[in-house]
């Protein structure tokens, strides 16, 4: 018999939905379920521990779905980094990035990954008591590896189809560079210490840590497998060229690297929009920052002037040695005060009209231009010295290790 352990988070529909695996639906319009059979099926979730049929029938017992259940786990755990997320996002103006908590349940990154265990075939396989024994004992195991970072959330044993089978439904977190804990797989996994399966190579599609993870929890189900008497074909049933005909692998070898190219091609447009974003959310701030400091600077130089030639009549007129009456050089004063005073108000009435003007959507979003253009020809300078500096690290490297002829002296000079 073999031991099927398969992953998947999303089909042609969208993320899968858990309401399959808790029979919230009418079994009767499935032709490969036995609506009888479906009382038997076994349901386990993070907060209630295990529940059947009868469970919910119960008018006593508080019953939820497990779309509830993981709406509740995904609130009481990330909701945090959600909110924090959000208001990062209105600071910088890009509301249209918010988030929900179903927003990360709908997202095929974040939402619950799904397992399905199964041990054998409609025409032969264990019985439903083995199966439990073997994937609870494996669980446990589970919790105690990864379980600071991966998390079970629910899952149902289905004794109503042909196969007896398990779906279990589990999370990968862990902080994020504020220190909110919210999903994230990849960066789970390194936390826990997991490898790529290529050390040497960068991360890809093809080179990742939940590939190592994979292959950890299947060798573990082999195990367990084994001490309950089992001896089960160990050779996974999607790979070997001996399982293919020649047309058949040369087809997977070429989807293979089709899909390596779309992951190289995915990457760079992310760093590309990464780019796009950084330098809108620059110019935004700077272009803020440039009209305060400009509008102070006007504020400032053109007064000082003024006030400064008004000041220095008032010393002239109150000064001992002007034959004018004491109370009239006063009193002139006191009027150039009142001078002074409509000064700094028709200033401030300056300063806000250029604020104003500088802010109208037309005329700070052709100053964002400028600044995002100018920083794009430093990004694009920077990165193409970049090149040519990693052209010729790359060359040099090849050189030590003969994979390609030392370059001419001349070609050196060029």
């Amino acid at each position: 018999m073999k031991l099927t352990r398969h992953n998947g988070r999303s089909g042609k529909n969208g993320t899968y939905n858990p309401r399959h695996n808790d029979r919230r639906f009418n079994v009767e319009n499935s032709e490969h379920i036995d609506a009888d059979r479906a009382r038997q099926n076994v349901y386990w979730d993070c907060y209630r521990g295990f529940t059947t049929h009868d469970f919910r029938e119960n008018p006593e017992q508080p019953d939820y779905s497990f779309e509830e259940i993981e709406r509740m786990y995904y609130t009481e755990h990330y909701s945090g980094h959600v909110d924090a997320q959000n208001a990062r996002n209105e600071k910088t103006r890009h509301t249209e990035r918010n988030r929900t908590v179903e927003d990360l349940l709908r997202n095929n990154k974040t939402c619950p990954e799904e397992t399905l265990y199964q041990i054998g075939t409609m025409e032969q396989s264990v019985s439903p008591e083995v199966l439990f024994k073997i994937v609870t004992e494996f669980q446990e195991e589970f919790e105690r590896r990864f379980g600071s970072h991966v998390h079970i959330i629910d899952w149902a044993l289905h004794l109503d189809e042909a196969t007896p089978h398990i779906h279990e439904r589990h999370v990968f977190d862990c902080g994020n560079r504020y220190g909110e804990l919210c999903p994230q797989q990849e960066k789970a996994l390194e936390e826990l210490g997991i490898p790529l399966p290529n050390p040497g190579k960068p991360k890809s599609r093809n080179n990742n840590r939940k590939q190592t993870f994979d292959a950890i929890c299947r060798t573990l189900l082999f195990d367990i497998a084994k001490r309950h008497g089992l001896h089960l074909d160990q050779e996974p049933s999607y790979g070997g060229r001996d399982y293919l005909e020649k047309q058949d692998y040369i087809l997977m070898k070429q989807k293979e690297r089709l899909a390596a190219q779309e992951q190289k091609l995915e990457e760079l447009t992310l760093k590309i929009e990464d780019v796009e974003t950084l330098l809108d959310d620059v110019s935004d701030a700077a272009y803020d920052k440039a009209v305060e400091v400009v509008a102070d600077a006007v504020r400032q130089e053109t007064r000082k002037e003024d006030i400064r030639l008004v000041e220095e009549t008032k010393k002239w007129v109150l000064s001992p040695e002007r034959k004018a009456p004491k109370k009239e050089r006063e009193y002139a004063a006191a009027r150039l005060d009142g001078v002074i005073t409509k000064i700094k108000n028709a200033m401030q009435g300056a300063l806000a009209k250029i604020q104003r003007t500088l802010m109208q959507p037309e005329v700070k979003q052709a100053g964002k231009e400028q600044i995002k253009e100018k920083a794009r020809e430093s990004i694009k300078d920077r990165m193409a010295r970049a090149k040519v500096r990693a052209d010729r690290d790359n060359r040099e490297r090849w050189e030590r290790e003969g994979r390609i002829a030392p370059a001419k002296k001349k070609d050196m000079e060029l």
